[in-house]
């Protein structure tokens, strides 16, 4: 295991506070069907989360991001953010499991897209300049698995064509492998630091051997790049489990408490920020089974009610 003092685990452009990744979805909205809470909603959520909260990652610039920002704006809340420009698929993947493949009219759609998003993403930046701390192009868009493929060079442009336009720093969000290779070769010169994700339990890892794994994933990336920031943007434990990819019995509450005190207390003492996934119960995730674990990783659940890590 790496120790906290050497210089990978550098300071850097993004500040280790106590930070929380915010989807406010809630029982029939969803990004899909384009139904979102609305602003009381939201601000009702980030009322809760800034009790512990001091930053909130967001995902992607459209109204759903947008209306947080003018809550944190209209309540004067003290929340920062790390706001995100979702990238849709650009590129067919046959190794993803639940459907990679697309119309090629889909696709080249998408790259007109895409470029949308970072303008809108420069348009917040600047209109949000006093909340939104850092910005982030793309969400685990070269993982092997992804339905929404994009290229690490078409990465690259991206994160450029956002260099022109914005002033805070920038990163790409994705699992801890492709910074291994070629999302790492594309992008790490072009980025103020870098940003993975790990999640020891769905690679079958037992509570006790998790948080292990997770400074594992984070040790080889930032040896990779040191002396370069690299934090931890997305990293959690389910709650629920239906023994599809994760099993039933490694999740619950006391999993999930366990290993967030042990991950947040590492993060702590290494100065490495870490952004817990996720903040509430996301029910329009995944299949249709009430067990299915993507429905689960909140601290709160659906009805807003803290489990056993948030109610401590």
């Amino acid at each position: 295991m790496s120790d906290p003092r050497t210089p990978e685990y550098a300071h850097g452009p993004l500040p280790c506070v106590p930070a929380i990744c915010y989807s406010g979805y809630r029982d029939g909205q969803s990004p899909g069907s384009a139904v979102y809470p609305d602003i009381d909603q939201i601000a009702e959520d980030l009322r809760l989360l800034q009790r512990d909260w001091n930053m909130i990652r967001l995902y992607d610039c459209g109204p759903h991001a947008q209306r947080v920002l003018q809550a944190i704006r209209r309540d004067h809340l003290p929340l920062r953010v790390l706001l995100g420009a979702y990238l849709e698929a650009e590129l067919d993947n046959p190794n993803c499991p639940w459907g990679g493949r697309h119309d090629p009219a889909v696709l080249r759609r998408n790259r007109a897209r895409n470029d949308a998003e970072v303008h809108q993403l420069a348009d917040l930046v600047r209109d949000y300049h006093d909340i939104v701390v850092a910005a982030a192009i793309g969400n685990e868009a070269s993982v092997d698995w992804t339905d929404h493929l994009v290229a690490p060079q078409r990465v690259r442009e991206l994160v450029l064509q956002a260099r022109d336009r914005v002033d805070v720093p920038l990163t790409v969000c994705d699992n801890h492998v492709p910074w291994l290779g070629a999302l790492g070769d594309a992008v790490a010169d072009v980025v103020d630091f870098i940003s993975i994700h790990s999640y020891p339990v769905w690679e079958d890892k037992a509570l006790e051997h998790a948080l292990e794994h997770t400074l594992r994933d984070h040790a080889a990336v930032a040896r990779r790049f040191a002396p370069k920031q690299v934090v931890i943007t997305e990293a959690g434990w389910p709650t629920a489990a239906n023994d599809r990819g994760i099993a039933a019995h490694r999740a619950s509450e006391q999993a999930q408490q366990r290993y967030l005190h042990a991950l947040l207390d590492w993060s702590a003492r290494a100065a490495v920020p870490c952004f817990v996934f996720e903040a509430f119960d996301e029910a329009w995730k995944g299949s249709d089974d009430p067990g299915e674990p993507e429905k689960h990783w909140g601290l709160f659940d659906r009805a807003r009610q803290p489990k056993l890590f948030a109610a401590a």
